[in-house]
């Protein structure tokens, strides 16, 4: 049982003990990652590149791989931060079935979580689109970086996926990699542009996921896109409970039964110190072991 000082968000999480959780870009705000939506879903920039844009155009791969040469850094040396860490703690308590993640940061698992599935990816891995080779995206930035020095040591405002607004409109001198294997292949980050469809394994394995939890919660995401919104849509299907942690509207508001628009990582770390206390009392956990001195 919880007390009258417990919060709203920690009795969900005490009555729910097999959690599909779902998380998106206002996750990782706080390790300096910005995220795509104002607190009315609209885009704060321009749309990410898509699918059919980046594979059809020279020009369009050009301007992604100059951007990110700037851009990427930023997401490579982001570092887990509060709601990354609570979620892989209460993973460790056994209390989360799965989590599925929209971000490509792999800030998730640096915190600690094993029950991941990457919708989108993960950005530190580049594909080859004509053979598949796959080449570590460190490895393919230091190739560019050799090849356009000019385009070295740029400063710019970052976007999230290691995008950068750099003030420039000519792309044509920034020179592109050819794949070592193939000779002739297009190097893509091997993850899910706009317009890519998520493969059917990743989101086969989530849907059999969401079967098996009891509730849903939803982190940092305005679930605008479908890839996300399909899941609550599901849930709500099921007659899941489902809460939400977001600033701001979300395509399924209406179907939530607690939502919480407030930091992400304030707001699991203190519903996580709740959860950890009403455990202890009711002798779901034992007591941690007296350090020695």
């Amino acid at each position: 049982m919880s007390d009258s000082s417990t919060s709203p968000l920690a009795t969900f999480l005490s009555r729910h003990s097999r959690l599909f959780v779902l998380t998106g870009a206002g996750m990782s705000t706080d390790s300096g990652i910005p995220d795509y939506r104002d607190e009315q879903g609209a885009w704060k920039r321009s749309p990410p590149m898509t699918h059919q844009t980046f594979m059809h155009s020279d020009t369009a791969r050009r301007r992604y791989w100059a951007r990110s040469l700037v851009g990427f850094q930023a997401l490579s040396e982001a570092r887990p931060g509060r709601a990354h860490r609570a979620l892989a703690a209460l993973e460790r308590a056994g209390r989360i079935e799965q989590l599925v993640t929209q971000n490509v940061d792999g800030l998730h698992q640096r915190a600690g979580s094993r029950r991941v599935i990457d919708l989108h990816g993960q950005a530190d891995v580049v594909r080859c689109m004509h053979c598949g080779a796959t080449q570590m995206r460190h490895a393919v930035h230091a190739a560019l970086a050799r090849l356009n020095p000019q385009w070295t040591g740029l400063e710019a405002s970052v976007g999230p996926d290691g995008d950068a607004d750099l003030a420039h409109d000519d792309f044509g001198d920034f020179s592109l990699l050819s794949c070592a294997r193939c000779g002739d292949g297009i190097f893509k980050p091997d993850v899910v542009f706009f317009g890519d469809s998520v493969p059917r394994s990743r989101v086969d394995a989530a849907f059999d996921a969401l079967e098996r939890a009891d509730a849903m919660l939803v982190v940092g995401s305005s679930l605008m896109v479908y890839s996300g919104y399909r899941f609550a849509r599901r849930a709500a299907e099921s007659g899941k409970p489902m809460a939400c942690i977001n600033m701001g509207r979300t395509r399924a508001d209406a179907l939530f039964s607690l939502k919480v628009e407030a930091s992400a990582g304030e707001t699991l770390d203190s519903a996580l110190r709740s959860l950890e206390a009403t455990m202890l009392t009711e002798g779901l956990v034992s007591p941690a072991p007296a350090a020695r001195t």
